[in-house]
């Protein structure tokens, strides 16, 4: 239940315009400090999950791991999915509580 919950939040969020996808951009996102919150897939490359969680902590953006990128893709009606940001502050809260 809890995993549809966030499915359709993140779902709305990135209709809403608020969802970044894709490596590269969501590293933008989060050096120009606009991401709030990052989902990471649990079958995300070594290379990839390095690189997102060390920019991640540097510079202090919360960071979700989720199943699995078929999850992640389906949820904002993508195919596959590794990594994605969420940019405003309201569906970033919501995400947290029900990812936690």
């Amino acid at each position: 239940m809890m995993q549809k919950q966030w499915m359709s939040l993140l779902g709305l969020a990135y209709r809403a315009r608020k969802v970044i996808s894709g490596e590269e951009l969501v590293i933008k996102e989060i050096r120009s400090r606009r991401a709030k919150i990052v989902l990471l897939s649990k079958d995300a490359s070594l290379n990839t999950e390095k690189k997102i969680t060390d920019k991640c902590h540097f510079y202090k953006v919360q960071i979700c791991r989720v199943e699995n990128r078929t999850v992640l893709g389906q949820a904002i009606g993508k195919d596959s999915r590794v990594v994605v940001a969420v940019l405003d502050d309201g569906f970033a809260k919501k995400l947290i509580s029900l990812l936690d």
